[in-house]
């Protein structure tokens, strides 16, 4: 990977994180459509520690209380009926879905999920979902000519069945084009809460999922060739890119609809199965590349 490569790689994954479009796919695309070497899913994975430290900064003073409030329930059985606290043990539960998943099909993810097929059939039907759950939100929150406007939930109201319905929705992103915000999102909207609540709760959970993955790949590509110069530089530009639009999209979410995403999401999955359809495109495209 040369240093121009990992620059361009570094704003996708900064770019691409936090909007529902898939992070993941991407940067495969990135690669394919330059006719670079796939980046594979441990840059992925690594680069993601990138966006998720600007995740942490970001919420710092939310995963601060949490985490204080979380440690002190271990000692005061008072504790445990805080708000922060709960907050807490419903992240540990949201995150044994993708922990179990991930480890069972590390082989997959890093091999036939990278098919740009599957990719593309992603981008497509995720986005669907999404807008079908985006269209159902705007519904509850604008009511209508004969029905009132439904309330919909807080992370107030978060418990443990909805939290690991978050953290199921949020291991479907293991295939790239799903997003882990947008299936995280598209969950929380359909069993009923706000989109600030469902994005804010789904940044949350990602924090020890991507940060474990990435450690655990780390740990592998210490043993391999990774290219550390470009990767890290990468994950650097990632931090950066990432951090503004996560401000950017927290305040986007609390006023738009995420139908802009949808149509990308869905003209891009069409142009994708046109492109590998024509023998434009390899479905395996930058695999073997030099």
């Amino acid at each position: 990977m040369t240093w121009f490569e990992s620059l361009i790689l570094g704003l996708v994954q900064g770019l691409t994180e936090f909007l529902p479009i898939s992070s993941s796919a991407h940067l495969r695309l990135t690669a394919a459509f330059a006719d670079w070497q796939d980046p594979g899913a441990a840059f992925t994975a690594i680069t993601q520690i990138g966006t998720e430290t600007a995740v942490i900064i970001y919420f710092r003073k939310d995963i601060a209380r949490i985490v204080s409030a979380w440690f002190r329930s271990l000692f005061d059985r008072r504790m445990r009926h805080d708000h922060d606290a709960k907050m807490g043990w419903l992240v540990i539960v949201g995150s044994i879905p993708i922990g179990v998943l991930g480890l069972l099909l590390k082989d997959a993810i890093e091999g036939p999920f990278r098919d740009l097929r599957l990719i593309a059939t992603t981008l497509v039907v995720m986005g669907i979902v999404l807008g079908f759950a985006d269209r159902l939100a705007a519904r509850d929150e604008q009511g209508g000519r004969h029905r009132a406007v439904k309330e919909r939930k807080s992370l107030e109201q978060l418990n443990t069945r909805d939290g690991l319905i978050f953290g199921a929705c949020q291991a479907m992103a293991l295939i790239p084009g799903v997003s882990r915000s947008g299936a995280t999102i598209s969950g929380g909207l359909f069993i009923g809460y706000t989109r600030e609540s469902a994005a804010r709760y789904s940044f949350l959970l990602a924090i020890p999922a991507v940060l474990a993955s990435g450690l655990f790949e780390l740990k592998d590509a210490g043993e391999g060739h990774t290219a550390w110069g470009p990767t890290i530089f990468a994950t650097v530009i990632a931090f950066v890119v990432g951090y503004a639009v996560i401000a950017w999209f927290m305040r986007f979410i609390s006023s738009k609809s995420f139908m802009p995403f949808v149509i990308y999401r869905v003209l891009l999955g069409l142009l994708l199965f046109a492109l590998v359809g024509a023998d434009v495109l390899s479905p395996h495209a930058g695999e073997n590349a030099g």
